[in-house]
């Protein structure tokens, strides 16, 4: 089996490229945003923590954290922001890893993909057997985030300028997939590198 990370920035295409790994191939696909739901819940790794920092405030009626609560309390405070990620992001690593090596040792599914868009600066690149960078051009990117998610000009800009640019992105990965026009272009590179539609 083969595990292979996913990067790349927002408006990518990522999740789309993904879907289709899902139904086409022998897999299992997990991404860093999955995860970090999960070890946010009470009960897990990161819950005390977080309600801790942030206070009870942030909780909805049931006692979960409340991701858009939480988003509004770190959003204007750069610190704060850091801290709750200190909490999380090792978290996320090493549920993530425990995962893939649960894989390794079992020799399936075929393919074992992990998506974050922090992939390369969080250093997996020594842990995956491939990086895979999924790139669009900016101006596609933009209509993609506008149309699809709403996004402002300003929270595109903030966004991007805070991720790594397209040759870092290029020089921490194995393969390059370009998602900037049709899909069918598309999957025709993901089937290419994995071998065909089966993945068998």
């Amino acid at each position: 089996m083969k595990i292979i990370g996913v990067t790349g920035g927002v408006g990518s295409g990522k999740s789309r490229i993904l879907k289709y790994i899902r139904d086409s191939y022998d897999c299992e696909v997990i991404t860093a945003d999955d995860i970090g739901n999960e070890v946010k819940e009470p009960g897990e790794e990161c819950y005390e923590d977080i309600v801790a920092l942030l206070g009870r405030e942030v909780l909805d009626d049931d006692g979960y954290i409340d991701r858009k609560k939480m988003a509004s309390a770190i959003y204007v405070d750069e610190s704060l922001r850091k801290r709750v990620n200190d909490i999380i992001h090792p978290a996320v690593i090493g549920r993530i890893k425990d995962k893939g090596n649960k894989a390794r040792s079992e020799g399936r599914p075929e393919f074992f993909f992990i998506e974050a868009a922090l992939l390369i600066e969080c250093g997996f690149g020594d842990y995956v057997d491939e990086m895979w960078y999924i790139y669009a051009d900016e101006e596609v990117r933009r209509r993609r985030l506008k149309e699809g998610r709403g996004y402002s000009d300003e929270k595109i800009d903030n966004i991007m300028a805070s991720q790594l640019s397209d040759s870092m992105f290029r020089a921490g990965s194995d393969y390059v997939i370009d998602n900037s026009g049709d899909m069918s272009v598309t999957i025709k590179q993901i089937d290419e590198r994995l071998g065909g539609r089966d993945g068998r």
